[in-house]
């Protein structure tokens, strides 16, 4: 992922199974991981592979907003063997721009 010059607020839209849309204002970490989770489409993001300082705070806060947000358990081996979480964006969400909902 690109290098953002300010992760200030920014517009999104997350979009219902009815049809409906709701627009939340997200800035910060919780922006950038969202980012993360939307540029893997479906495939999810792991600390290993999207390293983040606090990973499981930027879901938890995301999933009170509304966001639909699975959490997969996964092994791994190494030196440091042991389990990380793989998160995966179970919603479609868009960045809004004018006009669009």
């Amino acid at each position: 992922m690109a290098l953002k010059p300010s992760w200030g607020n920014a517009p999104y839209y997350l979009h219902h199974s009815d049809g409906t849309a709701t627009q939340h204002l997200i800035g910060g970490r919780e922006r950038w991981a969202l980012e993360c989770l939307m540029a893997t489409k479906g495939k999810g993001c792991t600390p290993i592979d999207h390293p983040g300082p606090r990973w499981s705070a930027y879901v938890f806060t995301l999933r009170r907003l509304g966001f639909h947000i699975e959490t997969i358990t996964e092994t791994h081996e190494g030196p440091f063997a042991g389990h990380h979480a793989r998160y995966v964006l179970k919603d479609r969400v868009t960045r809004a721009t004018e006009g669009t909902a």
